[in-house]
């Protein structure tokens, strides 16, 4: 198999390289998708990279051009939940991209996508409980505090009513199927806005791969994981995942603040990172123009301290309540 002429290129791919440079020593990768982070990170410097994902598909489409960076390219089949467990020595740099890849929205059998008719899976790991069984066999209620929770959805209930109704004559087995029926109940939108299925499918994703779990898991274990002076940069493409990465740096680099000003003063822990940049970073001109997908990305980098790493409670972090099959 011969590699791609062109590799791919992700978002923000330049203005994570200067945020976080010089790039040097041990980086891990904990969302490997097309490699093009890895790839990044390695012709800036770094002199290992382990590349972590949990969809098996990634290492498969990898396979062309791994060889070429020889032992400098770890792949790990895992989740960045765990991240901390793949390397013996303290981690140089963590980098995360949040959310689904292109090269898994583009198969239409993986059902991701409400663009192309596939199977409703959306499993990134392809195990565990699908897409289709969670729309299936979900309360109507369950189905609708998912939707609104996830999906940031407005007409959660009436979608979820109208899932069941329709799950009651068949069951649903496809992407397309469970568009159309989003489709049914929603105004047709005006030109340039998202699809009316969009918000549902985010939230049916997010559900089935326990993303805000994941996510709360891979910031506590970067934080394990990295040496005193390493940085951490998380891409995100929604605001439910940009606020909760926000504040939870915000929480361990000293800047939650306290939740009364009457409460009485108690000493406060040293912060186990330093914010790099008081905003988050967005895409300039030039790479919108050339990838519309960035326009919702924003990268936020911190620096970890010398302060011994702890657990962060998920209260206070923004982070969707909803009780999903144990999933809290």
């Amino acid at each position: 198999m011969s590699a791609p002429a062109q590799p791919h290129i992700p978002v923000l791919l330049r203005p994570l390289l200067d945020a976080v440079a010089p790039v040097s020593g041990l980086w891990l990768d904990g969302t490997f998708g097309a490699g093009g982070y890895a790839r990044g990170l390695l012709e800036a410097g770094a002199d290992q990279v382990i590349g972590v994902d949990r969809d098996p598909l990634a290492f498969e489409m990898a396979s062309g051009w791994v060889g070429e960076y020889g032992d400098r390219l770890k792949l790990v089949e895992g989740t960045f939940s765990r991240l901390d467990s793949y390397s013996d020595v303290p981690l140089d740099g963590v980098v995360l991209d949040l959310g689904v890849s292109s090269m898994q929205l583009d198969r239409a059998d993986r059902g991701f996508s409400f663009m192309k008719d596939g199977p409703l899976d959306m499993r990134m790991s392809q195990s565990g409980p699908s897409a289709a069984d969670i729309v299936n066999e979900s309360s109507e209620a369950e189905l609708a505090d998912i939707i609104f929770q996830y999906g940031e959805e407005r007409a959660s209930r009436r979608i979820a009513k109208a899932i069941v109704a329709a799950r009651a004559k068949s069951p649903f087995e496809t992407t397309l199927q469970l568009a159309a029926v989003i489709e049914s109940v929603l105004p047709r939108g005006k030109p340039g806005q998202s699809h009316p299925a969009t918000r549902t499918f985010q939230a049916i994703r997010i559900a089935v791969n326990d993303e805000f779990g994941e996510l709360l898991a891979g910031l506590q274990a970067a934080e394990r994981a990295l040496k005193p002076g390493g940085k951490l940069a998380v891409v995100t493409f929604h605001s439910l995942e940009d606020r909760v990465v926000k504040r939870y740096l915000a929480a361990r680099s000293g800047g939650a603040g306290r939740a009364n000003r009457y409460a009485p003063a108690v000493d406060e822990e040293k912060p186990q990172f330093q914010l790099l940049g008081r905003r988050a970073i967005g895409p300039d001109d030039d790479e919108l123009a050339v990838n519309p997908r960035s326009r919702s990305a924003k990268l936020r980098v911190a620096q970890r301290t010398d302060a011994p790493s702890g657990d962060m409670p998920r209260t206070g972090l923004g982070m969707p309540k909803i009780s999903l099959g144990g999933q809290d």
